[in-house]
């Protein structure tokens, strides 16, 4: 299936995405979708006839343990609520700790790279087939970004994803912003890894701007697309013909004619690029279709994963709670890396719950920064930002008695639902004391 000139749809870009001419087709995030209530922009679009395709961010299927039988469930029902030709997910985990590790369970808010060693491939290879068993649509999985990089790994990133489709019969999702964030970041050459991983196996493209910061690239997709990414871009097009490019963006939302002039900028770079190609090196038509499936791989044993899972637990711990960089790791890097996810933290908390900046004002990073230096999340964002306030509430924060009682208000709006524990019956005799007064 050809998809074409795609963009990301965001509730922010909404009404743009809808408004943007020769957009062939959307990509929207599986976990932000109500399988009760679509959005009334993504309806409007699927009766254009645009197709919808569900990014999953929280399978986490490089993880220790197997996936999750209810998120796969859900992502499932997206698929078919949206009549998708595919979904897609990351190589990434982005939980560690729990029985495997006798330890508690931690959310990474983020997607962090599995180690490319053997072992850690046999645990990404079951669980990727036990993914594809329960999807009623094939599946994609994207290359991430990442500062960086596991001790003693055993395959380049090319060679990784070629033995991953060979084993699975997984498709790919190229990331060619990552392939560059991860040239400046660990020295990768993204050349080299689009000579290594077979090229037909890619599904669709994703292309995104970021920013360079101390020698550092962070994959923001709150920036525009720079010439580096368009440049890699243009070297996976001499490769190969993708089914569909797409242009992603997060945050930091520009006009809608900034976005049409860098949808303009990629197919300009495709064009180009396609001009130098020889004919007919194209995907094959069923790069979106059912792909085959090789005979099942033996199941990864359970002392592999008790062992990723160990490093993993420690690589978290050291990135959310604290803990001293585990060994072969650079410690710099590794604090440049907790900095960034603590930043995305605070940012995709204020999105899911706006009052709280509009609460706390400017107080509200620093707050929030300050919090997540000493409470590593173990649940969704959502959560987060209950504990957040909580936190804030049993401190006697904030100071100003008026902002106080409007986020305890905030507060039992949303957590009356839980089971009172002591911090509850502190919250509760706070907010009596303040209705006191």
């Amino acid at each position: 299936m050809k998809l074409g000139i795609g963009i990301g749809w965001r509730p922010e870009i909404a009404d743009a995405v809808e408004a943007l001419p020769g957009i062939d087709w959307v990509e929207a995030v599986a976990e932000n979708l109500c399988t009760g209530h679509l959005p009334d922009s993504l309806v409007r679009l699927r009766e254009r006839g645009v197709t919808v395709v569900p990014h999953g961010v929280s399978l986490g299927l490089g993880g220790a343990d197997r996936p999750d039988a209810d998120r796969l469930a859900d992502l499932a029902a997206r698929a078919e609520l949206l009549a998708a030709p595919l979904v897609t997910e990351h190589i990434a985990f982005v939980r560690a700790g729990g029985p495997r590790t006798a330890s508690a369970a931690l959310e990474a808010g983020h997607l962090l790279p599995v180690p490319r060693t053997r072992d850690a491939l046999d645990v990404l290879c079951e669980n990727v087939r036990i993914a594809q068993e329960s999807l009623p649509v094939p599946l994609a999985l994207e290359n991430i970004a990442a500062l960086i990089s596991w001790p003693g790994e055993e395959l380049t990133e090319g060679q990784f994803l070629a033995e991953l489709v060979e084993r699975t019969g997984v498709r790919l999702l190229i990331d060619v912003a990552n392939l560059h964030t991860n040239h400046v970041n660990r020295g990768e050459d993204p050349a080299t890894a689009l000579d290594e991983l077979p090229v037909e196996a890619i599904a669709y493209v994703h292309v995104a701007g970021g920013i360079e910061k101390d020698g550092v690239w962070h994959d923001t997709h709150a920036h525009p697309v720079t010439r580096p990414v368009l440049d890699v871009l243009a070297e996976l097009r001499s490769r190969v013909d993708p089914p569909g490019v797409l242009l992603e963006r997060d945050d930091d939302f520009p006009p809608a004619g900034e976005l049409a002039a860098e949808l303009a900028t990629i197919r300009t770079t495709l064009d180009r690029a396609a001009s130098g190609k020889t004919p007919g090196a194209t995907a094959p038509a069923t790069a979106t279709g059912t792909a085959h499936r090789p005979p099942s791989a033996p199941a990864a044993a359970d002392g592999v994963r008790d062992r990723i899972a160990g490093a993993q637990a420690s690589l978290l711990r050291a990135l959310v709670a604290g803990d001293p960089a585990p060994p072969g790791f650079d410690a710099h890097r590794l604090g440049v890396q907790s900095r960034a996810r603590a930043a995305k933290r605070a940012g995709v908390v204020a999105k899911v719950a706006p009052e709280l900046p509009e609460i706390l004002g400017a107080g509200y990073r620093p707050a929030f920064l300050a919090y997540a230096g000493s409470r590593p999340m173990s649940a969704g964002y959502r959560r987060d930002a209950l504990d957040f306030a909580e936190s804030l509430l049993i401190a006697g924060q904030p100071a100003d008695d008026a902002a106080r009682r409007e986020l305890t208000h905030w507060w039992q709006d949303r957590a009356a639902a839980r089971p009172p524990r002591r911090t509850t019956r502190l919250i509760r005799a706070a907010r009596a004391a303040l209705v006191g007064r």
